[in-house]
C-alpha cells in the first residue's frame, strides 16, 4: 500500500518576541483538511515557527508518509534542507537556541519522508495567510499555554 502524501502549511507568530505567541497549522491529505492551532503566554517567533512543524508531524497518523511542508520560515527550512541542524546536533547545541525543540523535532522527523518548501510570507498564498490567521488568533486566546521550555536568559 502506498504511504500517503501529506501538504502541510505552518506558522508561527509571537507579539513582542518575545511575548504571546501561537502556532496554526493546515494539514492536508486527499480530501482531508484539518487546522489546528495553539497560544502561548510568552514565546518567540522562531519557537512558534518550530512547534508549528512538530505539532503537524506528531499529529500524522502513518510513520514512512511522504510529507511536504510549506514555511514562510527560512530558520526552519533552511536548518533541515540545508543540514545545519545535524550539524548543531553534533556540537550539542553549543550556542544554539531552541535546543529542546530541535531535539523533540528531530525525533519525529525520522519517522517520515519530509521536504521543506520555503514560502514568502504575507504574499498572497491562501494556505500560509489561514496559517498566519491561526498563530496570530490563537496568541490571543484567553489562558494561554506556558512554553516550558522557553527561557529569558
Amino acid at each position: 500500500m502506498a504511504k500517503p502524501k501529506i501538504t502541510i502549511y505552518t506558522d508561527g507568530a509571537a507579539r513582542g518576541n518575545p511575548g504571546p505567541g501561537g502556532y496554526g497549522i493546515v494539514l492536508i491529505s486527499g480530501q482531508y483538511r484539518k487546522e489546528l492551532s495553539q497560544g502561548y503566554r510568552n514565546t518567540t517567533n522562531n519557537r512558534m515557527e518550530l512547534l508549528a512543524v512538530i505539532v503537524a508531524l506528531e499529529t500524522l497518523k502513518i510513520p514512512g508518509s511522504e510529507v511536504t511542508i510549506y514555511t514562510d520560515s527560512k530558520y526552519v527550512a533552511d536548518a533541515v534542507e540545508k543540514g545545519w541542524v545535524f550539524n548543531w546536533v553534533k556540537k550539542r547545541f553549543k550556542g544554539k537556541k531552541n535546543p529542546d525543540l530541535w531535539m523533540r523535532f528531530l525525533e519525529i522527523y525520522k519517522k517520515h519522508h519530509v521536504k521543506f518548501v520555503w514560502v514568502k510570507g504575507h504574499a498572497n498564498n491562501p494556505l500560509n495567510e489561514r496559517c498566519d490567521q491561526l498563530a496570530v488568533e490563537a496568541s490571543m486566546q484567553p489562558g494561554l499555554l506556558e512554553d516550558t521550555g522557553y527561557q529569558t536568559s
